[in-house]
């Protein structure tokens, strides 16, 4: 039965009763841009810390609820921010309230919880979308149209320590976002991967490699850390033609190409904006216009099953390393 709160055509141009599930450091700007996007009414937040939620809700002009059923009860759709080991208890809880969801990614910790909640949303006619940011990213927007061939893709993504999201290692918790950004680019199964990965702070891997071999023969490679000293976070991609280099965070990049028996270097104009602001905005519209979002919850599960394949395979690198523990 489909249990879903329907959004009729005739109501899809009024806002969108919204909540925020979680708002750590990343929830609390899902609450603040729902409150400021004109096709949203924010209704309220949630959060284990009251405290904590109480002060995003001032700050946001809106309501704190005592449960997630509740928060539920009274939206449209929600956000899910809390740690990804709780997703599918949460994603559940909601969907049997009606609400439509914004999973952030991983979609959920494991296979069978992210297979739990597309069976659950399937059958109560429920939308999910995956919060993989980067792709809707200006970066990103322009790869789609930019990239038809590729042969070789690098993608680093460094950051500093932050124990938000440590529940996980550094592949669910940060290679996962160039994951489904390489897997729209690749266009193709996976053939093989390479990873190994190091222990340094957390009792999961803090940096890991990653090289994956697509049947159509285009490789990548992954570099991600969270023990670094700076951020970054940037992609090339190599075609025939040339190469392009592309830095999500600065939203730049420029284009090497040949002529003749040179290389000619083209800066990328690139329209900056907030890529959550962008992600929010269209998972509103997928909701009131009832269509597929950009990045689907099945996307999400292929995303999520390439992760953990890398995360094994670094697991058992690791256990068989005479040097395993922390740093």
């Amino acid at each position: 039965m489909d249990r879903s709160k329907s959004v009729s055509m005739s109501e899809s141009e009024k806002s969108l009763k919204v909540g925020v599930a979680g708002v750590g450091s990343l929830g609390q700007h899902h609450a603040r841009l729902y409150a400021a996007l004109p096709q949203a009414e924010l209704v309220g937040v949630y959060d284990l810390n009251p405290e904590r939620a109480a002060e995003i809700a001032e700050r946001n002009g809106t309501q704190v609820f005592d449960s997630i059923e509740a928060l539920g009860a009274a939206c449209d759709a929600v956000s899910v921010v809390v740690p990804t080991d709780l997703h599918c208890e949460v994603a559940l809880k909601l969907m049997e309230q009606g609400c439509h969801l914004l999973i952030e990614k991983p979609i959920c910790a494991s296979l069978d919880e992210a297979e739990r909640v597309l069976a659950a949303s399937k059958a109560a006619g429920i939308l999910v979308q995956v919060g993989h940011i980067e792709h809707f990213n200006p970066v990103m927007s322009y790869l789609e149209e930019a990239v038809q061939h590729p042969r070789f893709i690098t993608a680093d993504r460094l950051a500093p320590f932050n124990i938000r999201g440590t529940e996980v290692g550094v592949v669910l918790d940060l290679m996962i976002h160039d994951l489904g950004i390489i897997l729209e680019l690749a266009k193709s199964p996976v053939k093989r991967v390479d990873a190994v990965g190091v222990q340094v702070l957390t009792g999961a891997e803090d940096i890991a490699n990653a090289r994956i071999l697509f049947e159509n023969g285009c490789v990548a490679n992954l570099n991600t850390s969270r023990v670094s000293q700076k951020k970054v976070r940037e992609i090339r991609v190599f075609q025939t033609a040339g190469y392009l280099s592309l830095n999500f965070m600065e939203q730049s990049g420029h284009l090497i190409k040949k002529e003749g028996l040179n290389l000619i270097r083209e800066d990328i104009p690139l329209e900056k904006d907030e890529p959550l602001k962008l992600e929010l905005a269209s998972f509103i519209q997928c909701v009131q216009q009832r269509r597929d979002p950009k990045v689907s919850g099945t996307l999400g599960k292929t995303a999520l099953e390439l992760a953990i394949q890398i995360t094994e395979q670094i697991t058992q690198g690791l256990a068989s390393s005479p040097q395993t523990g922390k740093a």
